[in-house]
């Protein structure tokens, strides 16, 4: 089964009003393991991005202003997704409201919401009340994202992938891990020092008195299971 975990970084938060997407970066999962082939890209927004902005991602005005705007990769990016593919994201409304704005803008298809996956609602399901977002996640799962000294598209899918590939195992976390698994790391000590000594098989012997009892009870049973004797 294919599928594509997606990530985008904009210039703000909200494309109705005026934000736009700065970068796209998805990776091609098959049977949920990357493959090995991405599409990223950089976009030129056409507009300014605000220095705290800037800060979350590192994408200036300058550095993108040479780069294709969104129209002219909408098709390449299309092509790479293909046509109901199931799309993994963390937080999906945010980057599907961009995408599908970007490609209305356009007049291009949208992409459909039906097929989604949202890794964020399944991190709340399995971890209720814990924080979720990509960084706690990679902690948790032991997932290295020291790479990740600000926001970037593919490098951010390329984390969520495998993410994405344990929050969809049976393999069970807790998020007081480090204190559960030194506990579990007790009890399994403890059960190293029990003994395994094995006892030699003990003998049991009836005395007269039990025989005659068990002959006489043997001779009211009525067509006993085990035939006459």
């Amino acid at each position: 089964m294919r599928e594509i975990v997606l990530d985008t970084e904009t210039t703000g938060l909200n494309p109705e009003k005026g934000d736009r997407i700065v970068e796209i970066g998805c990776v091609e999962l098959e049977n949920h393991l990357p493959t090995g082939k991405t599409y990223h890209q950089y976009i030129n927004p056409m507009r300014s991005i605000s220095q705290e902005v800037v800060a979350v991602h590192g994408l200036t005005e300058e550095f993108l202003s040479d780069k294709p705007i969104f129209s002219e990769i909408a098709d390449e990016f299309l092509a790479f997704v293909g046509e109901n593919t199931p799309l993994v994201i963390h937080n999906a409304a945010f980057d599907m409201n961009f995408l599908n704005t970007e490609l209305k803008a356009c007049g291009k298809p949208i992409l459909s919401e039906n097929n989604v996956i949202d890794t964020l609602l399944i991190a709340r399901k399995k971890f209720p009340g814990a924080k979720v977002n990509l960084d706690e996640l990679c902690k948790k799962f032991n997932v290295d994202a020291s790479r990740r000294t600000v926001h970037g598209a593919l490098l951010d899918s390329e984390l969520l992938a495998d993410v994405y590939l344990e929050l969809i195992t049976n393999r069970e976390l807790n998020f007081s891990s480090t204190k559960k698994n030194q506990q579990n790391q007790n009890v399994i000590q403890n059960l190293k020092k029990v003994s395994r000594e094995t006892f030699p098989i003990r003998e049991w012997k009836l005395d007269s008195t039990e025989e005659q009892a068990h002959t006489e009870f043997l001779a009211k049973v009525k067509n006993p299971i085990w035939g006459e004797q």
